[in-house]
């Protein structure tokens, strides 16, 4: 048994992670300022010896001792990252910096979960690690993209400077069950807008790719990752498959069997027209690949919006 902090660990990605450490016979401790986070997403593990909850801000320092930490707190999706954008980057940049310390004040591992959009609007597809990106440094998503990047910096400066043990993987598009609703993605958009009967919304002509990961594929790939031996990342995590945004619309419109009509608006400013991961480090290195059919896990998405 592990004791193990998961930064994050009341949101989308976060409650999944929780419950598969606890599965795996771990301590965990869920640290959550409840920006993005629900506290309804780890109800049900409050009463377990080995779950804790602490409500905190990791701009804030605080002291736990673990064994392992995995930073996923920080708002991920367009509309929350840029509602409060200077505080985003604040997460970003001194909320890693924090966990560094903690990291190296009781030789724990630490896992940042760091993000596809690094590599902003990408002139090499697919993408691999080697690849260095090409973003925008002041547009409107900078403070997410430009934030993860730092992240990655001063994860590889304390690994240099301090020995510490890092791990860094790089998130492409991951849903399940348990995302909000009114996140602003593609995928929780034209579910609920199929659901309810609503025009559902694409932005541009459709034709822009992205590559669908389901929660429980990416989870395992974080574990995989965080226990792996001799290896800093960074590493993709995602799905190879890769498909227009239009077919994912016209996908979740047949499985939600919805008479909604899909329409068109204007693309959003920086937003990528392709996205597509190069998997195979993941594979060499971590022995992982998704398993789950996106049609699979779309359906158990819908059944997880029908509740919400």
């Amino acid at each position: 048994m592990k004791k193990i902090l998961v930064t994050g660990g009341a949101g989308f990605i976060g409650n999944h992670l929780c419950r598969k450490l606890l599965a795996d016979g771990n301590y965990v401790v869920c640290l959550d300022n409840f920006f993005t986070g629900l506290k309804k997403h780890i109800a049900d593990l409050l009463d377990n010896p080995k779950f804790k909850l602490i409500e905190h801000d990791i701009v804030d320092t605080i002291d736990i001792d673990c064994e392992q930490i995995y930073n996923l707190a920080c708002p991920a999706s367009p509309p929350h990252y840029q509602y409060d954008s200077v505080k985003t980057l604040k997460t970003s940049v001194l909320g890693i910096l924090n966990m560094l310390e903690l990291a190296k004040k009781y030789n724990a591992t630490i896992l940042q979960a760091s993000t596809s959009e690094v590599y902003g609007n990408p002139l090499q597809h697919p993408q691999n690690e080697t690849y260095w990106g090409n973003v925008n440094p002041i547009g409107v998503r900078s403070c997410y993209d430009e934030g993860k990047r730092a992240a990655e910096t001063l994860m590889m400066d304390y690994h240099r400077q301090h020995n510490t043990d890092i791990r860094i993987v790089r998130i492409f598009n991951t849903y399940g069950p348990n995302m909000d609703p009114k996140d602003g993605r593609v995928v929780s958009n034209c579910i609920m807008q199929a659901l309810n009967g609503e025009d559902i919304t694409v932005y541009g002509d459709g034709s822009q790719t992205r590559s669908f990961c389901y929660v429980d594929d990416l989870v395992n790939g974080l574990i995989l990752m965080m226990n792996k031996e001799g290896i800093t990342g960074p590493v993709n995590l995602g799905n190879p498959s890769e498909r227009t945004v239009l077919n994912l619309a016209e996908m979740i419109k047949k499985l939600t069997d919805s008479k909604s009509k899909i329409v068109f608006k204007p693309l959003p400013s920086d937003d990528p027209i392709k996205r597509k991961p190069d998997i195979t480090l993941a594979k060499n290195e971590l022995g992982w690949e998704p398993k789950i059919d996106i049609e699979d896990g779309l359906k158990n998405t819908i059944e997880y919006f029908k509740t919400v």
